[in-house]
C-alpha cells in the first residue's frame, strides 16, 4: 500500500498536525499536499462546478472533505464512503459591504447572493433565510465561481452580498464588511478506496492532537491560513485577528443526522432526479471506530 496522501482542508488542524509532527508520531506513512495556494486559488474556481462535480471526477488524497450534504448524497450515489466517526462545524455567513442598505435577512429578499454551485454556501445560505424568506424570494448565484473568485467580487464591490466560511469569512470580518446572518454549517469526510483502517486512525488521532491545541492557544495557529490563500490577498490580511476556524467534533454523523439532511436536500430539490441515490446510510458510510 502506498503513502495515505494528505491534503490541508482549509483549516488549521492538518498543518498543526504535521507542525507538531502528530502524523509521524502515530507512525503514519504519509505525504502532504497543499493545492490552494500553489494554484493561485484556482483550485477553488471552478465557476458552476461545485464540490459535488470535484467527487465525481475523483480526488486524490485518501481522505478529503465536503459540506455533509454534499458527501451525503455523494457517498449515496457511490461516489465515496461518508466516513461516520467525526465531523466539523465550519463558521460562515452571509456578508454585504460595510456602505450597503441591507441590514437584516429580510433586506435580502430578491437580492442577488454568491454561493458555490451544491457546496456547503450553497445549502447553508437557503437553510438560513428560509426563515426569513419565500423561497422565490432567496436568489442565488454561482456565475461568480468559487470561494476565492467570490471573495474578490466582494472586496471590489462587484457583489451586493456573498457567502464566505473559514478564512475568507474572517478576513471579509476583518475589513468591515457586514455580516447579516450566521450560516456556519457541518462538514464530512469521505473515505476514496480502502485506505488500511489504522491508518485511517493514526491520522484522525494527530488531528485530535491538532484540535486540542488550538482550542488552547489558537493565536499561535492562525497564521497558517496565509498557507491557503493566493498571494494577491496577503497583504490585507491580518491573521491575529482572526478565529480559530473550522473545529473538528470527534463523535459519529449519526443515522438521524443523514437521514435529516438527505431528507432536507430531496425537499428543495438542489439535484435533479435520480441524481440522488437511495440514502441509505449503512451503504453510504463507513466506520474505523476510533477509540477513545
Amino acid at each position: 500500500m502506498g503513502k495515505f496522501i494528505i491534503e490541508a482542508h482549509f483549516r488549521l488542524q492538518e498543518w498543526v498536525a504535521e507542525e507538531k509532527g502528530y502524523f509521524r508520531a502515530e507512525g503514519l506513512d504519509y505525504e502532504f499536499r497543499e493545492l490552494i495556494k500553489s494554484s493561485g486559488g484556482a483550485h477553488h474556481n471552478k465557476s458552476n462546478e461545485g464540490a459535488f462535480q470535484s467527487i465525481e471526477k475523483g480526488r486524490e488524497a485518501n481522505l478529503s472533505c465536503a459540506c455533509h450534504w454534499t458527501v451525503n448524497v455523494a457517498a449515496s450515489s457511490g461516489h465515496t464512503k461518508l466516513y461516520s466517526d467525526a465531523y466539523s462545524v465550519a463558521p460562515s455567513g452571509i456578508f454585504v459591504p460595510a456602505n450597503s442598505a441591507i441590514r437584516s435577512p429580510e433586506d435580502l429578499a430578491d437580492v442577488p447572493i454568491a454561493v458555490g454551485f451544491q457546496s456547503g454556501s450553497h445549502y447553508s445560505t437557503i437553510q438560513a433565510l428560509e426563515q426569513y424568506l419565500a423561497p422565490d424570494q432567496i436568489k442565488l448565484t454561482f456565475e461568480d465561481g468559487m470561494l476565492f473568485h467570490r471573495l474578490e467580487m466582494l472586496l471590489d464591490g462587484k457583489s451586493p452580498a456573498t457567502a464566505l466560511f473559514n478564512g475568507p469569512y474572517y478576513l471579509a470580518e476583518q475589513l468591515g464588511f457586514r455580516k447579516i446572518i450566521d450560516t456556519s454549517f457541518m462538514i464530512a469526510t469521505m473515505i476514496k478506496g480502502m485506505p488500511d483502517g489504522e491508518d485511517v486512525r493514526r491520522y484522525f488521532r494527530a488531528l485530535k492532537k491538532a484540535q486540542r491545541d488550538i482550542d488552547l492557544r489558537p493565536e499561535l495557529y492562525t497564521h497558517y491560513y496565509r498557507n491557503e490563500f493566493p498571494q494577491r490577498f496577503h497583504a490585507m490580511m491580518d491573521t491575529r485577528r482572526w478565529g480559530p476556524g473550522e473545529r473538528i467534533v470527534f463523535e459519529p454523523y449519526t443515522r438521524e443526522a443523514y437521514a435529516q439532511s438527505f431528507e432536507w436536500i430531496e425537499r428543495h430539490n438542489i439535484f435533479p432526479a435520480g441524481k440522488m441515490g437511495a440514502g441509505d446510510y449503512d451503504r453510504s458510510t463507513i466506520s474505523f471506530a476510533m477509540p477513545a
